[in-house]
């Protein structure tokens, strides 16, 4: 029933049978089946169909209430039986890149240290160039990163799925309406992040799908911090991760400027080196997905 609940909770979350698949590495035949599955055992329709739309009803609305504090208390439990040891002191030491490690990180280790008093965490941060180094290098032994190299001395294990939104100042009075068209990017004052930055490479991949060879850079930052800072103040514009900026939509100091029939989507990755086995990784990628939210 677990695993219905999490299938339930990402389509209520993305309101797409399509999204929630790719997101769980499942059939969407099969994610249909299950929510099919969820209302035949309750009888009840938790979600209306409006042609290639979907919309929770009151009742799914209802059960997806219910399903966060089920699956929050599976995740106390896990935490309390799977993973910890309370008397066993543990010492991790990972690397992870700047977006990970300023934005979701901070509040996957303080909500994981509730359970683990005796672990004691040391993150090294910098662009996914530099963890990718350090662990190659020996330096390190693993770590979380934004985008792959996929370095044939590197593993990789995708954590969870990002998104990159273009963002400007909310002080900014174009795009009244929010959206604009994909040509209109090449010609936006733009500020990104250095050569080596995760963000920077797939963000390039992506636009060279689509067409675009180059972006009107005007400012480069090595920190998405220094990125937002700057945006506060200017008409400029940088495509960021949705993490990266979610407390300032919420505080109304960035927008996102929506770009016509573009979705920009990328994988965040445990990384480390191939062959590499270790129960201090496996107990802190354990940590890490257990108490993401």
């Amino acid at each position: 029933m677990k695993v219905k609940f999490k299938i339930f909770k990402e389509v209520a979350s993305h309101l797409s049978f399509t999204k929630a698949a790719e997101i769980l590495n499942l059939s969407q035949p099969a994610v249909s089946k299950t929510i099919r599955t969820l209302e035949d055992t309750y009888k009840k329709t938790f979600f209306t169909r409006l042609g290639n739309n979907i919309e929770l009803t009151s009742d799914g609305l209802e059960l997806l209430e219910y399903i966060d504090k089920i699956l929050a208390l599976h995740a106390d439990l896990d935490n309390h039986f799977l993973t910890l040891n309370q008397d066993e002191e543990k010492h991790i030491k990972f690397g992870a890149s700047t977006t990970l490690a300023d934005f979701i990180l901070p509040q996957i280790l303080a909500k994981s240290k509730k359970n683990t008093p005796n672990t004691t965490i040391q993150l090294i941060s910098g662009n996914t160039e530099h963890i990718e180094h350090l662990i190659t290098s020996l330096q390190l032994d693993f770590g979380i990163i934004e985008g792959s190299s996929h370095n044939k001395q590197l593993h990789y294990e995708k954590f969870i799925k990002d998104e990159i939104v273009l963002v400007t100042s909310t002080n900014n009075p174009k795009f009244k309406t929010g959206v604009l068209q994909l040509n209109d990017l090449e010609n936006l004052p733009i500020v990104e992040r250095e050569y080596g930055s995760g963000t920077r490479e797939i963000i390039y991949k992506k636009l060279h799908e689509y067409g675009i060879k180059h972006l009107k850079s005007t400012v480069t930052l090595n920190s998405t911090i220094a990125i937002k800072n700057y945006l506060y103040y200017s008409k400029s514009y940088a495509l960021l991760s949705i993490h990266s900026v979610s407390e300032d939509l919420i505080n109304n100091k960035l927008k996102v400027i929506d770009i016509q029939n573009f979705n920009f989507e990328r994988w965040f990755y445990f990384v480390s080196r191939q062959g590499y086995q270790s129960k201090t990784k496996d107990f802190f990628e354990k940590l890490v997905k257990l108490n993401h939210n």
